[in-house]
């Protein structure tokens, strides 16, 4: 059992600014010591004052170990993988992002009895206000389909509600890197504390990343104060490159990331994972066209999952995948974080 407590995550993450806020800590604290105060959430978690460890000298180091912020971060581009291809959900999924290719393998799965709950982020459709959720039909896998993980919510928290509450064992998580580094560190760790998580997780979907997005200052202070545009204005929001509104009446008004450096998580300006390099299979809009999704297939049971999605036929192969565009993102994140 490891000898870290609470004070080492606090001196070594959340006082060095280097925190991503992922909820991994909030999860399997054995204590239900650590929370991020709600509504907003703040920089960084906190401990309500007590700890196993440091109060009664009892060994965990539940909170340290999960966390994608401890231990040595070597930066890479691509990471490991079996295939890169693009591809498109062929049911109808109506607020589907790219081409759908992440709802259609979860809702699949969720169909085959292949796993039995995802842990995903949602939004509030008016005002866009995100949470993490843990999803057990197919049908809410579509329903509430669309990208919402450009706001910052620290969705592994959830992950104690599907292990703990709801006694799900096969558990799908889809996340931005740092979730996904979360969820790696939470299955490698020899941690007694953290086995009852990972044995749990039978499929990692991880997103590409550049960074996301306090939503108080990006909805309050920019959009709406600034630009006087209304989350009840906006349909969708993608961020490639740039961030692209689509308004409800279909107009398209687009951000530069320049303009929205204070709305960025300061722990995003330490991360190098633009690809989820941890993940079973990556999954994101660039380098496909559009109405595809880019798929990295890392492992085996990705792999698995993603040929069974496909032999029943909710998905469908696309063109090429440009992988210079993959490139060029996950290069200017690995530069950006070495000059921080």
């Amino acid at each position: 059992m490891a000898e870290h407590s609470y004070i080492d995550l606090r001196k070594e993450v959340w006082e060095r600014g280097t925190c991503a806020g992922c909820g991994a800590c909030v999860a399997v604290c054995p204590a239900d010591a650590i929370c991020f105060d709600e509504p907003g959430g703040g920089l960084r978690p906190r401990n309500i004052g007590y700890c196993k460890k440091e109060n009664d000298e009892v060994p965990c180091g539940a909170c340290y170990d999960a966390c994608p912020r401890t231990g040595v971060v070597i930066p890479e581009k691509w990471g490991n993988y079996r295939e890169i291809l693009s591809a498109r959900a062929t049911m109808e999924i109506p607020g589907k992002q790219a081409g759908g290719a992440v709802t259609a393998i979860l809702s699949t799965l969720l169909e085959q009895g292949l796993i039995d709950g995802v842990v995903t982020v949602t939004a509030d459709r008016l005002t866009l206000l995100p949470r993490s959720v843990v999803l057990t039909t197919a049908g809410k896998v579509r329903e509430t389909a669309g990208s919402r993980y450009n706001w910052w919510v620290p969705l592994v928290a959830a992950l104690k509600t599907a292990v703990i509450d709801m006694k799900l064992k096969k558990i799908a998580i889809v996340g931005v890197p740092c979730v996904i580094r979360a969820v790696h560190q939470i299955k490698a760790s020899d941690n007694d504390l953290l086995k009852p998580f990972g044995t749990r997780i039978r499929l990692s979907v991880g997103l590409f990343c550049t960074e996301t997005f306090d939503y108080r200052i990006l909805v309050g202070d920019i959009l709406e104060k600034r630009h006087n545009l209304k989350t009840t204005d906006i349909q969708r929001i993608d961020v490639r490159g740039k961030l692209e509104i689509t308004t409800r009446k279909k107009e398209k008004i687009a951000f530069p990331m320049s303009d929205l450096k204070e709305a960025i998580r300061p722990g995003c300006h330490f991360c190098t994972d633009f690809t989820a390099i941890h993940s079973d299979i990556s999954a994101g809009a660039v380098g496909s066209p559009r109405g595809y999704t880019t798929l990295i297939v890392r492992t085996g049971e990705g792999q698995f999952f993603l040929d069974e999605a496909m032999a029943l036929g909710s998905l469908e192969r696309g063109p090429d995948v440009d992988r210079e565009a993959v490139d060029r993102l996950a290069a200017g994140k690995i530069d950006r974080a070495r000059k921080i």
